[in-house]
């Protein structure tokens, strides 16, 4: 079942999972639009999606640097 968020109002938006695989690799999606990987499995892209969230929150500092992760080499 298709459910509001808190504070929705109208119809609700198309929502769908973060994390996609094409062939045997494992990417996950952005809100900015852009598709992060590839990952060698679904566990290593869930990694990344969380290194990655913290590096936008300003908590990087408590996570190993995205340098040397596939796909988000340069953000």
């Amino acid at each position: 079942m298709i459910m509001h968020r808190k504070g929705e109002n109208g119809a609700v938006p198309f929502r769908s999972g973060r994390f996609f695989n094409i062939d045997t690799d494992w990417y996950f999606a952005c809100r900015e639009g852009q598709n992060l990987g590839p990952f060698r499995n679904r566990s290593e892209a869930a990694d990344a999606l969380k290194r990655y969230l913290a590096r936008d929150t300003g908590k990087e500092d408590r996570i190993e640097s995205s340098a040397n992760i596939p796909g988000l080499s340069g953000i």
